[in-house]
């Protein structure tokens, strides 16, 4: 141990933990990066009784928007359904300032559906897991493809 800090390992982490390190972090990138505007953004689709049956889920930070969870159920896939909550997310991160979306996915048929959208490749992690990939996608705004 070196003087002034301890170094610890668990893989029961207190969630206040987590924080005290994303406090430091975004304050340490803030000041150079400016203030991040964080905030959530959700297109939610819902059943005929108003339960959540899928939608688009993310954050817009730093003006752009990553788009974290897209589902849309399968009784309800190839009728545009996915293109239309999309959609709706990406107009709300044009009227919020952002320069663009971003994602990622593990699935190939996602993946597709993502470029017929007009998104972009930029990464991919193979063998994430073993055997399959991670794909990173982008769509950036007043660009077309």
């Amino acid at each position: 141990m070196a003087a002034g800090y301890s170094i610890g390992l668990t893989d029961t982490p207190d969630p206040r933990d987590r924080e005290a390190i994303a406090r430091a972090l975004l304050a340490h990138n803030a000041s150079f990066l400016g203030p991040l505007d964080s905030r959530p953004l959700a297109v939610l689709l819902r059943d005929p009784d108003g339960g959540v049956i899928g939608g688009v889920w993310g954050r817009n930070a730093l003006r752009w928007l990553f788009v974290e969870m897209v589902f849309v159920p399968e009784a309800l896939r190839g009728r545009g359904v996915g293109a239309e909550v999309l959609g709706a997310a990406e107009a709300e991160a044009r009227a919020r300032g952002c320069l663009g979306v971003w994602l990622d996915t593990f699935s190939p048929s996602a993946r597709d559906f993502y470029l017929k959208q007009g998104y972009e490749p930029f990464g991919e992690i193979g063998d994430y897991p073993p055997g399959h990939a991670r794909y990173y996608l982008r769509k950036r705004f007043g660009e077309s493809r």
